[in-house]
Parts: structure tokens; C-alpha cells; sequence
């Protein structure tokens, strides 16, 4: 799992992300190019999907959500292991 605003963008572009979730209170302009690079990696020949998933709460709730003590604004998945999160959200 990437946190932050910049550590997600590397494995986003190279399509190595399976979700990405943003917060509500996420600058607009950031939002639109989180979407734009995960648009980009789902017509890459990759064959992985990237989900964007807006998460209805603000970035410090979404940090408490990931277990830590400070704001997260995006937040990307890279390997979701055991977890269903990536087919629980499809649904």
C-alpha cells in the first residue's frame, strides 16, 4: 500500500496498481489526475484493472481507516494479498 500524494504515481504509471482510494476533501485538480493516470493504465495492454474508488470520508479519516496517525489524501493498492477489498468494491 502506497500513502500519500506522490508515492502512488510511480506504481500507478506503471500500472502495477489495483485500487486507488481518494479522499473526499481531495483538491479537485489532484483527483482528475490520479483519474487520468488510472485511465491511462486500464488502456495500457497491461491486462490489470485499476479501480478508483472516492472514499465518502476526509483524508484524515481515511488515514485512521489505514491504521496510521497522520492525513492520507490517496491511497494506492498494490498487492491485496488475502484481502477481498479489490472484489468487495467491484460489487
Amino acid at each position: 500500500v502506497e500513502l500519500g500524494y506522490k508515492s502512488p504515481l510511480k506504481p500507478l504509471r506503471q500500472g502495477k496498481s489495483k485500487l486507488v482510494l481518494i479522499s473526499s476533501n481531495t483538491p479537485p485538480l489532484r483527483k482528475s489526475e490520479i483519474e487520468y493516470y488510472a485511465m491511462l493504465a486500464n488502456n495500457n495492454k497491461s491486462g490489470s484493472k485499476t479501480q478508483v474508488h472516492h472514499y465518502a470520508g476526509t483524508n484524515s479519516e481515511l488515514g485512521t481507516a489505514c491504521g496510521k496517525y497522520f492525513r492520507v489524501g490517496v491511497a494506492s493498492v498494490t498487492d491485496p494479498g488475502d484481502s477481498d477489498i479489490c472484489n468487495s468494491l467491484s460489487a
